[in-house]
């Protein structure tokens, strides 16, 4: 059984570990911490965090440019540790920074990574073709790299990452600094992937968004662990109920405590001037929250209810919100230098 289970599973990650040395005199960092998830095959998985939060660094250890201090991976059933070559045989990796020559062309990008994969000169020119078309680059394919918009750079990016025509692909990153069509286009192209050519796919984000809208399965990750783990669907309806948001006029350090007393309201957070909660019945409770807040003199300038979004459910797991804990973990790291 776990043989049949392990040939469904693209990837697997198991209680990884990894640290960093922070200089001369000062703790390392923690950058893994017992980090476990698996992805079947022909699926979309996404780990979902801030910056900083191990995203890279887990991408990292599965594509062989790092290692783990401990734990295990697999990377279509392959033993990352023990057989690097054949993992980097079977992955395409695109990193968050640009993997192309600026001074060379799309099509002498393309040939030479068909080349450093074993690529017969024949098949990677037909394979570079297929790509150029694919990716809508046919008209900038002798132009060089360098004149190209983000948009189509990006795309190239991917291109490259899929030349040899692996059985997974890594995607750090790769709608950051796209503009809304460019990341609509990268969007259809990687769900297109997963849907027709059963390839797999890891995606790091950290746009609730993008995880929403591509991943089949995905993790949670903060402070170098998972959280929580499931289809955007599930890890949504697992909190009832509707979320209240509240825009203060200003700060106010007795909000809390004052909504801590409106009985319909629970899981209440304060992030500046915005405070969140939960509730079963977002019409009935919204007005005794107004009303609260009021008699105690602090000012409203918003209140919106919605139902649950990740940004809930990374809430509910780490007790901060996504864009506070990029916040949070760029000051750390700053910190650690």
């Amino acid at each position: 059984m776990a043989a049949l289970r392990r040939a469904k599973t693209a990837l697997e990650a198991v209680d990884l570990i990894k640290t960093y040395s922070a200089g001369r005199n000062k703790p390392p960092v923690t950058a893994l911490q017992g980090l476990s998830f698996a992805a079947a095959k022909g699926t979309v998985f996404g780990l979902l965090g801030p910056n900083g939060a191990g995203k890279s660094t887990t991408v990292k250890i599965l594509s062989t440019l790092s290692a783990a201090d401990s734990g295990s991976a697999r990377v279509a059933g392959i033993d990352v540790a023990a057989k690097p070559d054949q993992v980097r045989q079977a992955i395409g990796f695109v990193a968050q920074k640009p993997g192309t020559d600026p001074m060379a062309t799309a099509t002498e990008n393309l040939l030479l990574a068909g080349r450093l994969h074993g690529m017969s000169r024949v098949d990677a020119k037909a394979r570079a073709r297929e790509l150029i078309d694919r990716f809508g680059l046919t008209e900038a394919t002798n132009r060089r790299v360098s004149t190209y918009s983000g948009g189509m750079a990006r795309k190239l990016d991917v291109a490259l990452g899929l030349m040899h025509r692996p059985q997974v692909l890594f995607l750090d990153e790769p709608t950051t600094g796209l503009d809304p069509q460019a990341r609509s286009e990268m969007w259809h192209e990687i769900a297109r992937m997963a849907d027709d050519e059963q390839m797999t796919v890891l995606l790091t984000t950290h746009y609730l968004d993008e995880a929403d809208h591509l991943a089949d399965r995905l993790a949670i990750v903060d402070h170098g662990r998972v959280v929580a783990a499931g289809t955007p669907e599930e890890l949504k309806s697992a909190l009832r109920g509707d979320a209240v948001q509240v825009e203060l006029a200003e700060g106010d350090s007795q909000a809390r405590a004052v909504l801590e007393r409106v009985p319909e309201l629970r899981e209440i957070t304060v992030d500046g001037c915005t405070v969140r909660g939960r509730t079963d019945d977002g019409a009935r409770a919204l007005p005794p929250v107004l009303a609260a807040l009021e008699k105690a003199g602090i000012g409203v300038t918003s209140a919106t209810l919605s139902r649950p979004s990740l940004d809930d459910v990374y809430l509910r797991h780490t007790g901060r919100s996504l864009a506070a804990a990029g916040d949070e973990d760029r000051k750390a790291l700053e910190a650690a230098k």
